[in-house]
Formats: structure tokens, C-alpha cells, sequence
């Protein structure tokens, strides 16, 4: 009986991507010969690997054998420039970057193990002995950024590992995806993201702690794509930002594919518009589509279907458990149900954090033991939290945070530009989208200036517009007033995030 338990568990398929299906028995083999792989390039205990790749498999499997050799692991976005990147691998101190093959420039000059060469030391090696597949957490080094430009490290005091608590893991876990009603072992969960972002990673490495199979897509979003993943695999809960949401809406007779499988929606990392959650939440089946308020630094909120019906535009109340919310003035203040002020929270399964290299942004986010994503919002007398400004200089666009100190001091290097700025700007489905306002000083066009930045940026980052102005608008200390510049995007939105 143990010998064909064991057989159907190695047979258990846990990873889909495109047509590859990886079996929980081949990924802990490739697990263990990673784990050979990496310690014969001389990465072990308090090392470090940098993971530039599409959405694949081997991303789990290279963070697992990091964990496993006492190495962490930087998840670096394949897309983004070589000045970018290079920052990123120096600032970490990376000692072997594995790349995708579209990352190859991007990664030249550092220590770099392009994906195929992986691939054929992965099939020479021995595999490890004694390599858990399944750790109880991970060794994850993730970015976040202020806006002084450069992605700044987030380190927590105790420990870099993703452990939400002390807790044993199982009773962790079960705690959160029984919430959602997706604790069983044979669920399976698909990602939307890219797995350079917190969301994907976090939600990803729950569902394999649980034994779930994870189906990933593997290039761009592709709507109609994920629809028939949901219809082929049975997924039963996927996780997304809103503009993934929006994409879903538009495709032609959407209500044609077989979405009865699902039972939970999670979406987060940006603010969703009422009509699209309203509509998205009448496609899918009921009661399934799930919010959380958070960052890469921790999570503050989260609201069921049930909540949001009743209390529409909320992103709900403290989340976990033991979660507290304080609104607070400038001074550091409590202020009363519905008024307006800065969001801050206190997490009694969070460890304390700070971004590494930047004690300024450390003190703009913690007051006392209580910290802050920036955001501008009041709680309800139900203890609700709704969200209405963001304080930080920051843009989410399509759920990927875009700092503007970083597209502008871009911009200054383009030989026209003489002064610039830049805001972000309502945008029906990215949510809001990056504009560059420029006062020149040579004859330029927007799209020379767009062109300048995306040679020198990741895409994502870069302007989609760009507004010629004669002056930009300063106060007496000489910073940009910036609000001046969003009010005529943002006064017909309906919303200010």
C-alpha cells in the first residue's frame, strides 16, 4: 500500500507550462541535481544567485536548491536593461545569474549561466542526497523602491526567508487557503503574473507548501490563454492584478468558456475599478473573487465577495488576524472613523523590515512599530479601509510598481530635455499608465523621447505619452508640484488611484 501511495504521489503532476508537465518525481530529482549544479559554481551558505527567467518551472526549482544549499535567491526581471540589471546583481551581490535567452544582453559581463547551458549541466549531475523538495519556507531577497530612483532591498531583521509566522506550516497555510476554500491537496492554481514580482512568487510557493499543482503562463498575458487554462486543467484558484482582469472582460463572448472549475479569484498589487470588479465578479462563479491590500513588504487587508457587495470600493479590514489599522496625520495623530489620512498597519506575523541603503525611506515608512505603503485612505465606522491617494510618488501600472525619480533621471540624460517630470495618468486598463511632461530645450517629438527611454529602460517603465510644457510647475523649495500637473487627468476619473 505504501509502495503505490508513493508511486502515485511521484507520478502527481505539479508543474504545467505550456506543454510541459513537470511530475513531482522528476522536479525533485531536478531539484536535487540543481542543488549539484550550484554548489560546483561555488554557491553555498550565505551566497547568493540572481534568477532571471520567464515564467518556468525552473524558477522554483533553482530557488528551492538555493534554500537548500543555506543560498538566497534575487528574482530579477528578464526584460529590463543591462544598467538595470547590473544594479540589481551588484546591490545583492549575486554570484551566478541564470538567464533566460532574451536576458543574454541584458546580463553580459556578469556571471551568468544562459538557461540552455543550465539545462545540460543539470543533466550531467549527480543529484544531492538529502534535499527537501518542499521547504518550509524560501531564501527570497525581493526589491521594492522609494523614490529616490533605484529598487532598494527589503531586508527584515530576523530572518529573509518567506515564514508569515512561527507557526507550524501546515496550520499556516490551511488558515489562509481555507479562507479561500482551497486547502485540498489536489487543488490547482494558476498565476498571472511574472515571477519577478512578490504576488506570483508568494502565492506560488503557497500553493506548492500545500501540494498543489501550479500552472503558470509563460510569456506575456494572453487572456483567451488563461481562460483555456482554466477550462483545460480545472483550475480552482488563480491569482492576478486588476488590469489582467480587464483583459479577461475583453475578450469576445468570454461567458462561452467553462469557468465552473474556479473557486477563488485573488487579485492585489493595484486598486481594481469598481465596474470592472463588478463585472468580473459576475463571470466567474459566486462568491469566489477575493482582495488583498498589501505590498512586497506585507499586507494589511483583505475583503471576501460577500464583504465587497456590501461595502463596494473597500479593499477590507485588517488581514491576518491581529492585523491593526491606524489612520494618521502628518503628525503621527490617530484620526476618527472617515477621515482622510496616511494608512499605517502593524503585523503581529511580520518581521520588522528596512530597505537596505536608504534610511530615508526607512523613516518615511516607519512611525514607532507601525509602517506605511504610502497610501492616503480612511476606515469606515465598520472598520473598513478605503483607499483614495497615494502619497508615495509612485505608479502602478498593471500592477508593477514604476518610480518616476528613476524614468526622469532618464530622461535629464536626453540631450532636448531640459526639465521633465513624470505622473501617472488614469488608463482604462492598465489602471494608470506612465506620462512624461517635458519642458525642452531642443527641438524633440514624444516619440524620440519615448525611444530614448525605452533604450534605457525596461518597457514597462517607460512613458506612453509625453506633454510638451514651457515651464513645469515649482514651489518656493523647488519641488515639482505634481498634484498640479495629475488634476486634469484625475478630476473626471472617478478615483485618484
Amino acid at each position: 500500500m505504501h509502495t503505490v501511495r508513493s508511486r502515485e504521489l511521484t507520478d502527481a503532476i505539479v508543474f504545467v507550462a505550456g506543454d510541459w508537465r513537470v511530475t513531482r518525481g522528476e522536479y525533485e530529482d531536478r531539484v536535487a541535481r540543481a542543488v549539484t549544479v550550484l554548489r560546483q559554481r561555488g554557491i553555498g551558505a550565505g551566497g547568493c544567485i540572481g534568477i532571471a527567467l520567464r515564467n518556468r518551472p525552473q524558477f522554483f526549482e533553482l530557488l528551492t536548491a538555493a534554500t537548500a544549499v543555506g543560498a538566497q535567491a534575487v528574482p530579477i526581471a528578464w526584460r529590463l536593461k543591462r544598467d538595470e540589471v547590473r544594479y540589481l546583481a551588484e546591490d545583492s551581490g549575486v554570484e551566478l545569474l541564470v538567464f533566460d535567452p532574451e536576458a543574454a544582453e541584458a546580463t553580459a559581463g556578469l556571471p551568468g549561466l544562459a538557461l540552455d547551458a543550465y539545462e545540460r549541466l543539470l543533466a550531467t549531475a549527480e543529484p544531492a542526497a538529502d534535499v527537501d523538495a518542499a521547504p518550509a519556507g524560501f531564501r527570497l531577497e525581493l526589491y521594492s523602491s522609494g523614490t529616490t530612483g533605484r529598487p532598494k532591498a527589503i531586508e527584515r531583521e530576523l530572518t529573509a526567508e518567506i515564514q508569515p509566522d512561527d507557526k507550524p506550516p501546515d496550520t499556516r497555510k490551511l488558515g489562509f487557503l481555507g479562507m479561500l476554500g482551497v486547502a485540498d491537496p489536489d487543488e490547482v492554481h494558476l498565476f498571472c503574473g511574472p515571477l519577478y514580482h512578490s504576488q506570483p512568487i508568494g502565492f506560488a510557493t503557497s500553493a506548492l507548501s500545500a501540494g498543489h499543482r501550479v500552472v503558470m503562463m509563460e510569456g506575456s498575458f494572453d487572456a483567451q490563454n488563461c481562460l483555456r487554462l482554466i477550462e483545460r486543467e480545472r483550475v480552482t484558484w488563480m491569482t492576478c492584478v486588476p488590469t489582467h482582469l480587464v483583459r479577461i472582460l475583453a475578450v469576445p463572448d468570454v461567458e462561452r468558456y467553462d469557468l465552473s472549475s474556479i473557486k477563488a479569484v485573488f487579485h492585489s498589487a493595484a486598486p481594481c475599478p469598481r465596474d470592472v470588479k463588478a463585472r468580473i465578479m459576475e463571470l466567474f462563479p459566486p462568491d469566489t473573487v477575493w482582495e488583498v491590500y498589501g505590498g512586497t513588504e506585507g499586507s494589511l487587508t483583505m475583503i471576501s465577495p460577500h464583504e465587497w457587495l456590501q461595502k463596494p470600493g473597500s479593499v477590507g479590514r485588517a488581514f491576518p488576524p491581529g492585523t491593526e489599522l491606524h489612520i494618521l496625520d502628518d503628525d503621527g495623530n490617530e484620526l476618527p472613523a472617515g477621515s482622510l489620512g496616511l494608512v499605517y498597519g502593524r503585523s503581529p506575523i511580520m518581521t520588522r523590515f528596512h530597505y537596505r541603503g536608504a534610511p530615508e525611506l526607512d523613516a518615511e515608512t516607519w512611525r514607532g512599530d507601525l509602517f506605511t505603503l504610502g497610501d492616503v485612505g480612511f476606515v469606515d465606522e465598520d472598520g473598513y479601509l478605503f483607499l483614495a491617494d497615494r502619497k508615495k510618488d509612485m505608479i502602478i501600472s498593471g500592477g508593477a510598481n514604476v518610480y518616476p525619480a528613476e524614468v526622469e533621471a532618464v530622461l535629464f540624460n536626453h540631450p532636448a530635455v531640459g526639465d521633465a517630470a513624470v505622473i501617472g495618468v488614469p488608463d482604462p486598463e492598465w489602471g494608470e499608465s506612465v506620462k512624461a511632461i517635458v519642458e525642452p530645450r531642443a527641438p524633440v517629438t514624444a516619440g524620440e523621447i519615448i525611444e530614448h527611454c525605452r533604450a534605457n529602460l525596461a518597457h514597462y517603465k517607460c512613458p506612453k505619452t509625453v506633454e510638451f510644457m514651457t515651464r513645469l510647475p515649482r514651489d518656493p523649495s523647488g519641488k515639482v508640484r505634481k498634484r498640479e500637473l495629475r488634476e486634469p487627468y484625475w478630476s473626471g476619473a472617478g478615483r485618484a488611484v
